[in-house]
């Protein structure tokens, strides 16, 4: 038996999708681990549930409870069936103490957190349904995009980019038809491959500029 089935048989969980392992507000001091499977982060904003990120193997959430001893700041729920490594508050304090590498991993994983965090804030504030959407595609392409025949593949659906912008599918499919249009990208049904991501930039300078100045 290896030693990842071994951790598993000490201190992990099988949840099937669907199952919320915790609510924003909640008390709870335990971090996961994902080893497989797919798990929401999402929060109430304005009485609409929100998707802030879809996580994977090998990442891990829950962190900030267990580092700063307050309610969950956002909810966790499955989205495809999955095996986590629930780590206590003493066990996680532990790897941190010893574990230099464990240290570097989550600093890390924070940072880009505090980064899409910043990604997000700014994207709201843009008033334009089409730069929201265009800001987003081209963001995801730079960070989760891999290179497929065609473009940059972004594992991503309508509903995915609707919580993200904070706009419903009705709108992001619109904007989705423009850039469709402008063969700027393809819409798949469990992706978007964007054609050229330099041209999707120009696109949302564009559309700021139009935002700026109005229609000339």
């Amino acid at each position: 038996m290896g030693n990842e089935e071994v951790l598993f048989q000490r201190i992990g969980k099988e949840l099937p999708a669907g199952t919320i392992i915790f609510r924003e507000g909640e008390t709870g001091r335990e971090m996961y681990v994902i080893q497989s499977g797919k798990i929401n982060i999402t929060k109430k904003i304005r009485d609409v549930e929100k998707v802030l990120a879809t996580i994977g193997p090998g990442d891990f959430f829950g962190e900030m409870s267990t580092l700063n001893n307050k309610p969950r700041s956002a909810s966790a729920v499955v989205v495809e069936s999955a095996k986590l490594l629930v780590v206590e508050p003493k066990m996680f304090e532990s790897m941190i103490r010893n574990n230099v590498e464990i240290a570097i991993r989550i600093i890390k994983m924070l940072a880009k957190r505090l980064q899409d965090a910043d990604h997000q804030i700014e994207n709201l504030l843009l008033k334009d349904a089409n730069s929201r959407v265009v800001h987003t595609l081209a963001q995801l392409a730079d960070t989760q995009g891999t290179k497929v025949e065609g473009g940059i593949k972004i594992n991503v659906t309508v509903a995915d980019i609707g919580s993200r912008t904070g706009l419903d599918e009705a709108q992001v499919n619109e904007v989705l038809d423009k850039i469709v249009k402008a063969k700027l990208g393809e819409v798949q049904s469990d992706c978007i491959v964007v054609a050229d991501v330099d041209k999707l930039r120009k696109f949302l300078e564009f559309l700021a500029l139009k935002e700026q100045f109005g229609e000339l």
